[in-house]
């Protein structure tokens, strides 16, 4: 369950304080999909950085099945993040001199030994179209293929909360429609909460919960 209450978000300039983002409260549930659109500069990716516990808040809390992440020390503010939140970006962010299985293999690269993460990542790229090419490098694969590889790796540890930040932003059509596509589907099997950034108002439209940021404030669309 994440839950989000009072969020605001704020920067100190030579003017004052700047706030990006308002007194947001909301809840999504395991297994739940949703969309948030605004304009550009409205604070959608800083909101979805604050949920990630990569930038904390102003004011208010993130709770992530009743664990605050702000309230934690560095390290385990680290595994929090590593194990809990899976986030895919516009750009794939692979690492070019790596194999597509050992790219997906890189969260769990620290903490505990996995002895299961192989399997899973296998079973991760088959689901995705790509498990005959997990030893080839990324520039061997189409740009929707590395975003294939992206969103394999963000669920390699099967976190509760996948965040993506335009996931489909760098992609022809038919190719976002098929990370689109590949990125709703995993996300039942696996029952995470979802939430998707996005400009692209036809991946908003496939989230049965959609929001709107906008002058600061955080407003759920009428379906």
């Amino acid at each position: 369950m994440l839950e989000v209450s009072g969020l605001a978000k704020s920067y100190p300039t030579p003017r004052g304080e700047l706030e990006i983002l308002k007194d947001l409260t909301f809840t999504l549930a395991p297994g739940e999909a949703a969309s948030i659109v605004g304009p550009s500069g409205s604070g959608k990716s800083t909101l979805l950085y604050i949920l990630g516990a990569l930038e904390p808040p102003t004011r208010g809390t993130v709770t992530l099945d009743g664990v605050d992440p702000f309230t934690l020390g560095s390290t385990e503010l680290a595994v929090f993040r590593n194990q809990r939140v899976g986030f895919v970006f516009q750009d794939h962010l692979l690492l070019p001199q790596c194999s597509v299985l050992e790219n997906v293999l890189v969260p769990v690269l620290v903490g505990p030994a996995d002895e299961e993460a192989p399997e899973r990542a296998r079973t991760l790229l088959d689901r995705v179209g790509l498990v005959d090419r997990m030893d080839h490098r990324p520039s061997e694969l189409s740009g929707g293929e590395r975003q294939r590889v992206a969103l394999a790796r963000a669920l390699i540890r099967q976190p509760p909360l996948l965040l993506c930040d335009e996931p489909t932003g760098n992609l022809d059509g038919a190719a976002g429609d098929t990370v689109a596509a590949m990125l709703f589907d995993l996300h039942q099997q696996q029952e995470t909460v979802l939430l998707v950034v996005t400009h692209n108002t036809g991946l908003a439209a496939r989230c049965p919960i959609r929001f709107e940021l906008r002058g600061q404030c955080l407003e759920r669309a009428v379906q």
